[in-house]
């Protein structure tokens, strides 16, 4: 390479990299004069709380254009709409000119291009028709001093919105819009009055008016070019091709802005007649691929709007949706729809909104041999619609997904055969008024079968027949199985109408019986998937538009491990919520009667239930019934009969069973007969062993009564007497459910249980002395578990006690009567001289202290019998 260009490369690479040196600083020396007309531009134009975290210039990321970005933008209203966010966005790019950066402080930077990354915008009207898109500051500058001067023109010839969500909310008519995930762009020249504007939109689509919802996430696409008329603020679809759903429609003609509002001239129709156009219609979700689907027949869609949109007018209209003796046929499907008619017409001649009317001439289409016509007319929408509507034909449900591509689990099967007329107006419907509602008809469902995720168990239905008579709907019949469970339904429903339109509360009233009846089959927790792909199971939720009652009887009901026969009772469902009302049944060989709530309105289900218990066996209640074995787990080894009263509440868990540690309560019992089983407890035979002067065993509780209280996983025993024989305890004390225990027992003993020793002792008292002898008061303490028991007593102390007291009693007589009748009373020496006469002859009160020490040898020397 020659010197020379060598020195031209080298200059170039210097240049080069100097620009983009000065690409790179520029945007540091004009940022804050950048910022300060964006935040100028804003503050000078609107009322409301604006803020942006961020603006940042780069002249590298578009080059050769400026490229202008503010972060985080977002516009909060002020009062009526205070807190409300009218927009936010997390980017917002302006393209311009580098040349525009250099421009006075008092001239205005030319935009050629905007784009926008996801933003929301929120538009809402209140219920006095004030909009929160007012937030323009009033400019109370006179018109001579105006200056021309402005922070930023519009020279746009592109835009760009990415990810758009736009939420439009009439409080006043219920009315709600949304379109989301909006992406949208337009090329054009806006520097001239008349322009063509090539756009290119999707979004999906969600409408709702008065709780009732008429569209949710229809997806929609439009290509258009439409011609601008900036002066005359006019817009005309020139060439154009839309999508709702899958179902092409193409425009014409004009919307125009007036003073009054806009002008509308179209007229709209499907490109072609093909029958996939009425496929197309559906959710993609649920029509799937129409690629290959064989159709003959015609399917139109056509219409026109014409007139003024105004605050009290809306613009002529007439939609009509035609097809006749079509069919379809999925190559992947063994069988195909045929014989399909729909002739529908929605019309308003007048632009008044209540004049509107929708008329379903026929809708028809037959399966193999089953037919299914329907027809129906809606008119005076706005105000108070008038529905009449009759549906009559045969649908094999197990045909269903043989011939259309519906994503089941597992595929539906049975009969449904429909005859039904109906004649309703919806005030009637919202006021119950039934006397205005006329139908009549029936609708039967047999050899049904289903299993979904919101099912516990499958169902099969063997038949559901339903008659509509003019003021109630009529379940004849309701017979199916489920699990284990078999269950037979008869009654009524009273506003079947106000929950399926005004999603009001399903009230009913019905009988039910079963033979066997497995509460597992109807409320195991279900199972969700999380946004991040996880499983979640959730507890049984009551529904809360049920409010009805049950009068239910069924053979056995199988409840946790509890096999509960005759069971009978009332069950209503409200708010949520279960009550249930002069429930019995027979079990652990007696009979329970039960009255409470449950509740899954909270986060946590709830409880609160009073149990009677009526000549029940003791072991299998408290050993069965998994809450009363925690509450009283001795009693499980108790044979006998009891009656007892028990009001508890907590908390459920997820498999709607009892959360022991939040229960509350009281338990009062009263034992019909009783004894114990020491043998089956460690805690008894210890405590058999510690009082040796009485045998459990041989415990009689007929007749005894117990009361105790339990809180915050702690037992309270209020104290109770047992009495065996002359011998009597007081028991008193807590337990927790975690079968620690802190009890006191106090015995009280006649003397003559203490041993053989003692009743030596008393032998020898005059009778007089002797029934001067008071029971012994005998201490026991219980600590540690009902497994792992610690017993200690004062037995040894009592029995002490007891022998001081009785040589005392003596003492004082036997120093009267002398020497010799002290002797004789403690079986003292013989009467022969000791063959040691050196040794020197006792005392009185020497020889009764060796008696002493001789009986209590005897008492704890020995064991007991």
């Amino acid at each position: 390479m020659s010197p020379k260009a060598k020195k031209i490369l080298k200059w170039t690479g210097i240049s080069v990299l100097g620009s983009i040196i000065v690409l790179a600083i520029v945007p540091f020396l004009f940022k804050e004069q950048i910022k300060n007309k964006v935040l100028e531009s804003i503050n000078k134009n609107v009322d409301a709380i604006v803020s942006i975290e961020d603006v940042n210039l780069s002249l590298l990321k578009s080059f050769p254009k400026a490229n202008v970005s503010i972060e985080k933008l977002s516009i909060v209203n002020k009062a009526p709409f205070a807190g409300k966010t009218l927009v936010s966005s997390e980017n917002i790019s302006l393209k311009m000119s580098i040349m525009e950066l250099f421009n006075g402080a008092n001239e205005p930077m030319k935009i050629e291009s905007i784009s926008t990354e996801n933003t929301i915008l929120n538009i809402i009207f209140n219920k006095d028709g004030v909009g929160n898109y007012d937030i323009a500051l009033k400019d109370k500058t006179p018109e001579e001093e105006k200056s021309e001067s402005k922070p930023f023109s519009l020279s746009i010839e592109k835009y760009d919105v990415e990810n758009l969500k736009f939420t439009f909310l009439d409080e006043a008519s219920k009315m709600k819009l949304v379109l989301d995930s909006i992406n949208h762009q337009g090329t054009g020249n806006f520097a001239q009055e008349k322009l063509d504007l090539d756009t290119k939109t999707t979004a999906n689509v969600s409408f709702d008016m008065d709780k009732s919802n008429f569209l949710k996430n229809t997806k929609i696409s439009l290509d258009a070019i439409l011609g601008i008329d900036l002066k005359n603020s006019k817009y005309t679809f020139k060439e154009n091709k839309a999508l709702i759903n899958q179902l092409p429609l193409e425009f014409d003609g004009f919307i125009q802005m007036a003073e009054k509002g806009q002008v509308y001239n179209l007229t709209f129709k499907t490109p072609s007649s093909d029958f996939k156009n009425f496929l197309g219609l559906i959710p993609e979700q649920y029509a799937g691929n129409l690629e290959g689907v064989e159709t003959t027949g015609k399917f139109e869609v056509k219409g026109k709007v014409n007139g003024e949109l105004t605050d009290t007018t809306v613009p002529k209209f007439d939609v009509e949706m035609v097809s006749n003796n079509a069919s379809f046929h999925y190559k992947d499907l063994p069988k195909n729809v045929k014989n399909i008619n729909i002739d529908t017409h929605i019309v308003n001649e007048t632009g008044i909104v209540n004049d509107t009317y929708v008329n379903i001439d026929n809708f028809g289409f037959a399966i193999d041999q089953d037919v299914f016509n329907a027809k129906a007319n809606i008119k005076n929408i706005a105000e108070n619609a008038l529905v009449n509507a009759e549906l009559r034909g045969v649908i094999n449900l197990a045909n269903v997904s043989k011939a259309y591509p519906v994503k089941l689990e597992k595929p539906l099967n049975g009969i449904l055969k429909a005859d039904v007329k109906t004649a309703f107006d919806m005030k009637s419907v919202e006021t119950n008024q039934y006397q205005n509602i006329k139908n009549s008809g029936r609708v039967t469902l047999t050899g049904f079968n289903y299993a979904g995720p919101e099912m516990a168990k499958p169902v099969s239905i063997s038949i559901a027949d339903v008659a509509f008579n003019p003021t109630k709907i009529n379940l004849n019949q309701l017979s199916l199985k489920t699990g284990k469970s078999d269950v037979n339904v008869t009654g009524a429903l009273e506003n079947f109408y106000g929950f399926l339109f005004k999603n009001q509360i399903l009230k009913g009233n019905f009988n039910m019986s079963s033979n066997t009846f497995a509460v597992s089959d109807f409320m195991a927790p279900t199972t969700t998937t999380t946004e991040d792909g996880g499983k979640k199971t959730e507890a049984v939720k009551i529904p809360s538009f049920l409010d009805c009652s049950l009068t239910a009887k069924a053979n056995t009901v199988l409840y946790d491990n509890l096999n509960l026969k005759n069971v009978s009772g009332t069950v209503a469902i409200k708010d949520e919520a279960v009550k249930l009302s002069n429930l019995k049944m027979d079990v652990f060989g007696g009979r329970l009667g039960l009255n409470g709530l449950v509740s899954t309105k909270g986060k946590v289900p709830t409880f609160d239930m009073n149990l009677g218990l009526d000549k029940v066996d003791v072991g299998q209640t408290f050993s069965l019934m998994n809450t009363l074995k925690t509450i009283a787990p001795i009693a499980e080894v108790i044979n006998g009969k009891m009656n007892s009263t028990i009001q508890l509440s907590g908390t459920l868990n997820q498999s709607m069973l009892p959360n022991l540690n939040t229960l509350t309560g009281d338990l009062m019992g009263k034992f019909i007969s009783g004894s114990l089983n020491k043998s089956r407890s460690t805690l008894l035979t210890e405590l058999d062993n510690k009082a040796s002067f009485i045998d459990l065993k041989d415990i009689n509780l007929k007749d005894v009564s117990a009361a105790l209280s339990f809180k915050n996983g702690k037992v309270n025993i209020k104290p109770f007497t047992i009495k065996h024989k002359d011998v009597g305890v007081q028991i008193a004390g807590s337990h927790g459910f975690d079968q620690n225990m802190d009890y006191n027992l106090k015995f009280d003993v006649p003397a003559k249980y203490l041993g053989k020793d003692v009743n030596n002792l008393i032998a020898k008292l005059t009778p007089a002395d002797a029934n001067k002898i008071e029971n012994v008061p005998v201490n026991a303490t219980m600590i540690g578990t009902f497994k792992n028991p610690k017993i200690t007593t004062d037995l040894k102390q009592a029995t002490t006690n007891l022998t001081t007291q009785l040589v005392k009693m003596q003492k004082e007589k036997l120093i009267n009567q002398g020497t010799g009748a002290l002797t004789n009373i403690l079986g003292g020496t013989k009467n022969n001289t000791p063959k040691d006469s050196t040794k020197t002859t006792s005392t009185p009160k020497e020889q009764v202290g060796n008696a002493v020490k001789d009986g209590i040898k005897g008492l704890f020397g020995k064991k007991k019998n």
